[in-house]
């Protein structure tokens, strides 16, 4: 089996239950954080003590203290119209051959308007729908899946509270977030949530003030940011930002938003997106002084290029989210000089990228 259920939070290393024998433990816990990336999940079956350890914020700790931390990208990949061959897949320096390799399958069915965060090393696929052929309509899920990256295995985590798709998800400060969305009964979702991944726990949280759906959701300087998609008190897509704080448990507003986002990232400190009426422009958001500029992307031709994004190496990457003939993956520079911040890259999805995320680990 490549997936197991957690009924009470996560596994917690035992600092009495040691990973060598006769071995002083700092030097033992070194000595596991060195080896590379892709023989962590043969060395978690070692034994229970090392299993622990690997699953343990501490590990991630020593790991990146020494080094030796290692970014592979992951997409998902498929045909969005259909059910068949929706799988993730990995690309990173350290597999034989620099290919991408299969990840085991997701637990569940093939689902919609789901979430995906990455927290601590790990990917998180939050609720979304399944289509119920039978009786012709969705079954709504408040199931959470969690792929650990460096065990190559899935786990099923506490369920959500509330049921929901097409909602925005973040991690702040290594917590989880969801938020609006639409229900079980169809309804637009005000609601928001936030999971713990050291309880393992979902708790409500303070509401947005209206219902709000379709949009998408970022993490910068402790905020929570909300932005796209619509809200009931709007007609069309909505302007608006609702930002909530943490530590006040407040929401507050901010008006100049993107509108039908297509694509975002979180690079430092700073959002990308591009918008579906203008699909050869960055929109480049600082919330330092809550400002926007503009980067063309460099494409002529036909806009019907959609993009997904990846990240890499402080890089931002483009990568078609269709398949075009001759199309190399484009890579954005936000830290390069004036008139140099973009070249391409041989690096590309397995097929057609339906989403895209970076683990280091």
């Amino acid at each position: 089996m490549c997936f197991r259920k957690l009924s009470f939070g996560q596994e917690k290393y035992d600092p009495f239950d040691p990973l060598i024998p006769g071995l002083p433990e700092e030097i033992a816990k070194l000595c596991i954080a060195l080896v590379p990336r892709s023989y962590l999940p043969t060395m978690g079956s070692v034994s229970k003590a090392w299993r622990k350890y690997i699953r343990s914020k501490e590990f991630m700790a020593v790991r990146r203290e020494a080094g030796r931390v290692e970014e592979w990208i992951y997409f998902l990949t498929g045909n969005p119209k259909g059910k068949e061959g929706i799988h993730w897949e990995v690309s990173g320096s350290g597999l034989a051959g620099g290919k991408t390799k299969m990840l085991p399958p997701m637990p569940g069915q093939v689902r919609g308007g789901f979430g995906v965060i990455v927290v601590d090393g790990k990917l998180l696929v939050l609720a979304g729908y399944t289509l119920d052929e039978e009786r012709e309509c969705f079954a709504v899920s408040n199931e959470v899946y969690e792929y650990d990256s460096l065990l190559n295995r899935w786990t099923i985590l506490a369920k959500m509270n509330v049921a929901r798709y097409d909602f925005a998800c973040a991690e702040v400060d290594g917590l989880v977030y969801a938020v609006g969305g639409f229900g079980s009964d169809g309804d637009s979702l005000s609601s928001t949530e936030v999971y713990d991944p050291d309880t393992n726990q979902w708790t409500l949280v303070k509401s947005l003030r209206r219902p709000r759906w379709g949009c998408f959701a970022y993490g910068l300087s402790g905020n929570l940011y909300v932005m796209g998609g619509r809200s009931s008190f709007t007609i069309g897509n909505s302007r608006s930002v609702d930002i909530y704080a943490p530590k006040k448990d407040t929401w507050r507003e901010m008006k100049n938003g993107c509108v039908m986002v297509t694509a975002h990232a979180v690079l430092g400190s700073r959002l990308f997106c591009v918008e579906w009426k203008n699909q050869r422009r960055l929109s480049i958001f600082d919330p330092a002084d809550n400002s926007w500029h503009e980067a063309q992307i460099p494409l002529t031709g036909s806009s019907s290029v959609c993009f997904c994004f990846g990240m890499l190496e402080g890089k931002l990457l483009l990568f078609s989210s269709e398949e075009q003939p001759g199309y190399r993956t484009l890579v954005y520079n936000p830290d390069a000089p004036a008139g140099s911040e973009w070249m391409t890259s041989a690096i590309r999805p397995p097929g057609v990228c339906l989403n895209c995320i970076t683990i280091e680990a």
